[in-house]
């Protein structure tokens, strides 16, 4: 059984907040996988990759070969993503990256690779890791599975309320239009669609704060 916590849901659920903060209340590494796509769909928009049409595995046969991922501690102690002895940091949450990343995410060489990828990291001992399939596909024999969600106008209302997210001046409804989208496309794809995993904790966020999320899962996870 893997000594990982698996945390996963849709877009703007809260579960990348909830797991910073669980992983720094235990003291742990925490892996956003999300950014690792999010790296992939920046390095495929310099190769030249602009559309959903052309995420094909071709076209990514490049891109990934030309592309080293690590979560290290950066400049301020914080364990980050590091893509090719940088990180990026913010720049991966423009709003360009974020229209592109679900098609991205659709191509089975770029889940393949960025799936072993993560799988390594639980070589160095327990840590916390969020994204859309940790619990069913990334590691299914984890010792603690969330599946974390919250109403989609309550989602909507903490993605216009990111910074560097959206377009400017979008409105909410366009922002919940977007989430309904992504919604689609992560839930009806054929590799690792968005689903909880059958032994999964379900957590509705909607109502309740960070901190009450946090002190949940964190005596779960200590019982």
């Amino acid at each position: 059984m893997a000594d990982v916590i698996a945390i996963d849901g849709p877009a703007a659920s809260g579960k990348s907040t909830v797991a910073s903060k669980l992983a720094d209340a235990l003291q742990i590494p925490y892996v956003n996988t999300g950014n690792m796509f999010r790296a992939v769909t920046r390095a495929a928009q310099a190769a030249g990759i602009t559309t959903a049409e052309a995420c094909t595995d071709e076209n990514f046969a490049p891109v990934l070969a030309g592309l080293q991922m690590a979560y290290k501690r950066n400049s301020d102690g914080v364990f980050d993503l590091e893509v090719n002895g940088e990180f990026p940091g913010a720049a991966l949450r423009a709003p360009e990256i974020a229209k592109l990343v679900s098609p991205v995410a659709t191509v089975g060489s770029v889940r393949s690779f960025l799936k072993e990828l993560q799988r390594s990291f639980a070589a160095n001992g327990m840590l916390v890791m969020e994204g859309r399939d940790i619990g069913t596909v990334v590691f299914p024999d984890a010792k603690w599975k969330f599946f974390i969600t919250a109403t989609p106008e309550e989602r909507a209302r903490r993605r216009l309320a990111q910074s560097g997210e959206n377009v400017s001046g979008a409105t909410l409804e366009e922002v919940a239009r977007g989430i309904a989208e992504r919604d689609r496309i992560d839930s009806t794809r054929a590799i690792a669609p968005l689903r909880p995993a059958e032994d999964a904790e379900m957590i509705d966020t909607t109502g309740l704060s960070i901190e009450e999320v946090v002190s949940r899962i964190l005596n779960k996870v200590k019982a």
